[in-house]
């Protein structure tokens, strides 16, 4: 596991056992089961967008220092997002469970808790804080904890997407049942984009899985190119963090490729 991945893991862990002790976890679950039933992540037949909230990303510092989740959210349901992806990691992309509920009461879209979750305390929170889905890292999660927390989304109606960094991620997302596949073409170690990984990992995801392209997406031309590769969906979030009018300038990534509607 890269050097990032492990510190993120620690904090993590160390905020499960924080929140473990204010909510024990037979608490925790029952608020998740007594919410309404999660949105299902559906995707059509042309590039669909995930597209993301988040104030700060080490790649890219601060990326707005003032956010109204509602706002932005509001304008990625205008312009057709598929789902919207809201960051709750705390230090270095400045996110909260917070900022997952005010998007999940300001629309009708599947909302995606993404974060670096360690165990399935983390999905039941994700639950009861409104999340219709999570996403997982394959990396920072052995076989068991990623077929377990797998498990614990499918109990509880959630959709997963399971990003992965390697051919061995994606064989193992898949064996542990995930239906959704990531491929995120960052280098965790210098942060740089390797856009070339989108074409190399893309092979490796079964056809009857959901292949969603994550990082560096940040033209019509890269757009473009996941769509040419066969990726179902892209998340996008910098490039959307950057824009005053994030909805008219996911509009315009997807009239690129001839999606909107």
């Amino acid at each position: 596991m890269p050097d990032f991945l492990q510190q993120m893991a620690r904090a993590s862990a160390r905020r499960v056992a924080e929140a473990r002790s204010a909510t024990p976890e037979k608490e925790m679950r029952r608020a998740a089961e007594h919410m309404r039933p999660a949105r299902e992540l559906r995707f059509g037949d042309e590039l669909e967008v995930i597209a993301e909230v988040k104030r700060a990303a080490p790649s890219a510092g601060v990326l707005r220092e003032s956010v109204s989740v509602i706002d932005r959210v509001r304008r990625y349901e205008r312009a057709s997002a598929a789902a919207v992806s809201i960051l709750t990691e705390p230090t270095r992309f400045r996110g909260s469970l917070a900022d997952l509920r005010e998007a999940v009461g300001a629309t009708s879209l599947p909302v995606m808790r993404k974060d670096f979750l360690v165990e399935p305390y983390q999905v039941f929170e994700a639950r009861a804080n409104g999340a219709d889905g999570v996403l997982l890292i394959a990396a920072m999660l052995d076989d068991y904890t990623l077929k377990e927390t797998l498990s614990v989304a499918a109990y509880l109606g959630m959709f997963a997407l399971v990003e992965a960094f390697s051919e061995l991620d994606i064989e193992r997302a898949q064996l542990a049942g995930a239906e959704f596949v990531g491929v995120n073409c960052r280098n965790l170690r210098d942060l740089s984009v390797d856009f070339e990984r989108f074409r190399k990992l893309r092979e490796y995801i079964d056809p009857d899985r959901y292949a969603v392209a994550e990082s560096g997406i940040t033209s019509t031309a890269r757009f473009a190119g996941v769509r040419e590769l066969g990726y179902h969906a892209a998340l996008i979030g910098s490039a959307l963090m950057r824009e005053d009018d994030p909805g008219a300038a996911l509009m315009k990534l997807r009239q690129s490729v001839g999606a909107a509607r």
